[in-house]
């Protein structure tokens, strides 16, 4: 079996679809997709030419799948049933599934914009204004909904957690919430201490420098 990840190592998404491949314990190869290098874009597009990363690849299935939750929820059926990523009881499911969304499109993808702005230049402050307003409420969802709970969903390992680990930990550098969301800064804290994600962080550090974050006031 060969399972290779084409990805980048600062990427949220990227490290989403590692944190599950890890927690699996499927054995697996990344490759580098460099937007800047034209050769290994128009790669990556003929595999992908929505061109969004990550992008796994199974050589024995003949397999090309994208999109992250799509990746995990393909890993769990095909290759590792026992992971538990996705649960069996469907109203846990269900829960999993709408967490892994909440992370994804309410906490990631404002995080990111915000982000994308300072990149660009920083010259969209309703933007970025209205990306920090998401984020908050996002939080004070999360706050409430996480009470109580060890994993995201449960007392599980899911595919949620796998979601949260990254939109959490760069949404933390981008508009900390620890101080005014005790239970979301106690979930990240476990979060950076499960071995999956602790290594995707581990791997990340070499270019860790190349993260702008936040456009300073």
């Amino acid at each position: 079996m060969t399972l290779i990840l084409h990805e980048h190592p600062l990427s949220s998404y990227c490290w989403k679809a590692k944190v599950a491949l890890y927690e699996t314990g499927l054995p697996f190869e990344t490759r580098l997709v460099a937007p800047y290098d034209p050769a290994s874009w128009e790669a990556h597009l003929a595999r992908w030419p929505l061109g969004k990363m990550p992008v796994l690849e199974d050589t024995d299935r003949g397999q090309v799948i994208p999109e992250t939750s799509v990746i995990i929820e393909y890993l769990q059926v095909f290759h590792a049933p026992s992971a538990g990523l996705i649960p069996s009881d469907p109203e846990t499911a269900l829960r999993v599934r709408m967490l892994d969304r909440v992370f994804d499109s309410y906490v990631m993808e404002p995080m990111s914009r915000v982000v994308a702005e300072n990149f660009r230049g920083g010259e969209d402050p309703v933007g970025v204004a209205q990306a920090d307003a998401l984020l908050k409420k996002a939080y004070d969802y999360l706050e409430g909904e996480l009470a109580g709970r060890t994993w995201a969903a449960g007392e599980a390992f899911t595919l949620a957690d796998c979601a949260a680990a990254p939109a959490l930990y760069y949404a933390d550098k981008v508009l900390p919430f620890r101080a005014g969301h005790p239970t979301l800064g106690a979930y990240l804290d476990r979060l950076e201490a499960r071995p999956s994600f602790a290594r995707t962080l581990e791997e990340a550090q070499p270019v860790w420098h190349m993260f702008p974050g936040r456009k300073a006031a």
